[in-house]
């Protein structure tokens, strides 16, 4: 072989190789980077048993395809992954903790594996269903997650999916911002003394009957107020009982600041009471039932 045609042999196969990497902007985000690169990965990838893929759309772009997918009528992201395309962070991540931040900005994440919601600045945000760990990742619900990346996010249909469109992730507000302080003070404690064994739902179900309550105009306008109304008698065995001054659970100022973020389990329910305790209460003969969580049963 001559020189000549050693030399364009050569830049033949150079030519060939390089039309096999993938090609980025000079500004091409970390998010993008990866995007293309596990493209061909991607359609091999698995899901949980009993899961389906969903389509995503971040700002105009298809998105995570194979990774996002609907868990018992949840659809999960990888939060890193999904919040790589509407901000730039740094992350933190053990076995089940993930930790996700927004570089020089105010906003942290983080998401723990069998959790029922997400922290945001010290703000929560119920998930309804776990948080989970899969394929060494930890998967987040859509919807919490877009609220704690000030994003906006729209369902389209079973074809298009998501669509999700970034917001200005420097303006989520941070608890001490959004959670008044006596109101969490009270609302964790008759939460924490009426339903300290019962599950996080339960212990929000609570939450909503006090909350109901406050916005009804046949209870005090408080959320105190209502936990010490006295006009038909004592509203709450707590108050009787002393109880209500016990410190509160964990989990119930957690399930507090739930509540306080506007999650609901009904708006109508005003009264709960434990059957096995009072199985003949005028609750239950006289209010419509609405559902039960637990050891309570809840009316409207």
């Amino acid at each position: 072989m001559t020189m000549k045609k050693r030399i364009m042999a050569i830049c033949l196969a150079v030519g060939l190789a390089m039309t096999a990497l993938p090609v980025f902007s000079a500004g091409a985000t970390a998010a993008e980077m990866n995007e293309t690169v596990v493209a061909g990965e991607r359609s091999a990838r698995a899901i949980p048993s009993g899961a389906y893929n969903i389509n995503l759309n971040v700002n105009g772009r298809s998105v995570l395809g194979g990774r996002v997918f609907n868990l018992g009528g949840i659809t999960y992201v990888p939060i890193f992954a999904f919040a790589d395309w509407l901000g730039r962070f740094t992350y933190s991540y053990n076995s089940t903790t993930a930790t996700a931040r927004v570089s020089g900005e105010n906003l942290e994440i983080t998401a723990h594996a069998g959790d029922l919601y997400i922290i945001a600045n010290d703000r929560y945000f119920y998930t309804s269903r776990e948080v989970i760990q899969y394929g060494g990742e930890i998967y987040v619900p859509i919807l919490p997650m877009t609220k704690a990346l000030n994003s906006k996010v729209e369902w389209r249909d079973s074809i298009n999916g998501f669509y999700v469109s970034s917001g200005d992730t420097r303006r989520l507000k941070s608890g001490s911002q959004v959670y008044n302080a006596d109101q969490v003070y009270w609302l964790a404690r008759i939460i924490s003394a009426e339903a300290k064994g019962e599950p996080m739902q339960g212990k929000i179900a609570v939450g909503n009957v006090i909350l109901n309550r406050v916005r009804s105009s046949a209870f005090p306008n408080t959320i105190y107020g209502v936990i010490f109304d006295k006009r038909y008698g004592i509203q709450f065995a707590p108050v009787s009982n002393g109880t209500i001054y016990q410190t509160p659970t964990v989990d119930s100022i957690i399930a507090a600041k739930i509540c306080l973020e506007g999650y609901s389990l009904s708006s109508e329910v005003l009264y709960f009471v434990n059957p096995q305790k009072a199985p003949n209460s005028w609750i239950s003969r006289t209010r419509p039932y609405a559902f039960t969580v637990g050891n309570h049963s809840f009316y409207k």
